[in-house]
């Protein structure tokens, strides 16, 4: 494949793709609605190129990305499942794509109805009492829930609980969540089957403990059963416990947060309920609440009064507005028509997701490491240790190798408590052949590391660029075309 220009270098003077019409209207002179301080002294360096030069090379750059649509995307605990199409053209509908959320309520009661009906249903799933649609992603969901926690305890005057617990098997934005909403951060080691550590837990809990993160399941790819006993614990230390979704659909219709004792939940809209993900967005990150927290959510809410459903901003106690409008409506919207597809069936989704991680776990583990020799949930993580030790071909080395194989390699390197990790994600959305044909690519780098390392070393060698140097690309990026 040869190597794509860029726009710029494309640009020829004088070429343009479009004309515009001589205005119809009066046109006010920019000098009189600009300072003229903030004005241009010459013209903006824009490529000049026809309408038909800049549609064939977006298309061309398009078809060198690699995406769920293209093939097999299996980036452990991110979920890149296939978005089905009927999401895209409810979210596309008149009445939903095309209102604007400053309208009064009353000319968008079908969208609050949306909104009120999905926060039941995510509700069931969970085990929550309300939910709230502002988090605009995961991320944004984590610092919502500790905000509520932390809301929590100021209520109740209880100001000493400085410190939120995170297992070492959690999501890395956890406490990161927690340091950015003020709060010491301490870690919890699992055992060597993935569980967190009870006694280590015991230890640290008290009277300083504002509450507890965990993913369950975890990082590892692995149910905790003592998630029951760990929310006990930090309970009776009049603490809270956070539920870090991420890795909900590995247990929807199997088992709920709210029945395992956690008092705040988020979900990945943008993962679980297949909607968008990936690109810098767009994503949903709900958060659902038991009742105790319930005053504390942002304002404002969804409430239905008599068979109308209106905002309620009424709540003193709230921890005010987290979105710049009620959240990313669209998203709820695809999750919505994603659900009702479903139905009760929607546990299909944790079975398949659990059964094709699992598949491919049981293919691999006679060439991989295990980072624990257990069932995993819906996604399992291995490590190349081993080949790294005998032939010193490492994870980076695999993953650059299965570009050459036209798959995306898995997420590599995390988690941090696994020596040259390899985490691989299959989804639900993934056949039996599909899952077949990575594993034999699988097989096949495995043998040719012993075989022939330099090449597995080397690689890739079918892709435009070759191996990168990744360091000097993140410490120095070249994202910006200067003209000469």
């Amino acid at each position: 494949m040869s190597t794509l220009p860029l726009i710029f270098e494309k640009s020829t003077a004088g070429k343009r793709a479009i004309t515009f019409p001589k205005a119809d209207v009066p046109v006010t002179p920019v000098e009189e609605l600009i300072p003229a301080e903030l004005l241009r002294q010459k013209p903006a360096a824009l490529p000049e190129v026809s309408e038909i030069e800049a549609i064939r090379h977006f298309t061309q750059l398009s078809r060198r990305n690699h995406g769920v649509d293209v093939d097999f995307y299996p980036l452990g605990s991110c979920t890149m499942k296939y978005n089905p199409r009927v999401n895209e053209a409810v979210a596309r509908a008149p009445g939903i794509g095309f209102t604007h959320p400053l309208q009064p309520a009353e000319t968008v009661q079908g969208n609050l109805k949306l909104l009120h009906t999905m926060e039941q249903w995510l509700c069931e799933v969970t085990g929550m009492d309300r939910m709230t649609f502002q988090p605009a992603a995961g991320a944004h969901g984590e610092l919502t829930g500790v905000l509520l926690i932390k809301k929590y305890h100021e209520s109740r005057g209880d100001s000493d609980r400085k410190k939120v617990i995170v297992p070492d098997s959690a999501h890395g934005t956890n406490p990161a969540t927690a340091a950015m909403a003020g709060f010491e951060v301490v870690v919890v080691k699992s055992n060597p089957d993935g569980t967190v550590d009870l006694d280590a837990l015991r230890q640290v809990v008290g009277p300083d403990t504002a509450g507890l993160m965990m993913t369950n399941p975890s990082t590892l790819g692995l149910f905790d059963p003592n998630a029951k006993q760990i929310a006990d614990i930090v309970h009776e230390a009049g603490g809270l416990i956070y539920y870090d979704g991420a890795n909900m659909n590995a247990i929807m219709g199997y088992a709920r947060p709210g029945d395992m004792g956690f008092d705040v939940v988020h979900l990945n809209l943008h993962k679980t309920f297949s909607t968008p993900h990936g690109g810098g967005g767009p994503g949903s990150g709900p958060v659902g609440v038991k009742k105790i927290l319930e005053p504390f959510l942002p304002v404002p809410t969804v409430e239905k009064v008599g068979e109308q459903f209106v905002w309620d901003w009424d709540r003193p106690q709230s921890i005010g507005k987290l979105h710049g409008f009620w959240g990313n409506f669209g998203v709820v919207a695809r999750a919505y028509a994603y659900t009702l597809a479903y139905g009760p069936e929607l546990k299909e989704v944790s079975e398949y997701a659990v059964l094709n991680a699992n598949y491919v776990m049981a293919h691999l583990r006679k060439y991989y490491d295990l980072a624990a020799d257990r069932y995993c949930m819906h996604e399992c993580v291995l490590s190349a240790k081993s080949l790294k030790n005998e032939v010193g071909v490492k994870t980076l080395d695999i993953a650059k190798r299965l570009l050459d194989e036209g798959v995306h390699p898995p997420t590599i390197y995390f988690p941090l408590i696994v020596e040259e990790a390899i985490m691989i994600e299959p989804t639900e959305t993934e056949d039996k052949a599909t899952l077949d044909r990575f594993v034999d690519a699988m097989i096949r780098i495995y043998k040719e590391a012993k075989e022939d390392p330099e090449r597995v070393k080397s690689s890739p060698h079918t892709t435009v660029v070759g191996r990168l140097d990744e360091a000097l690309a993140a410490r120095k990026p070249n994202l910006r075309y200067r003209a000469e």
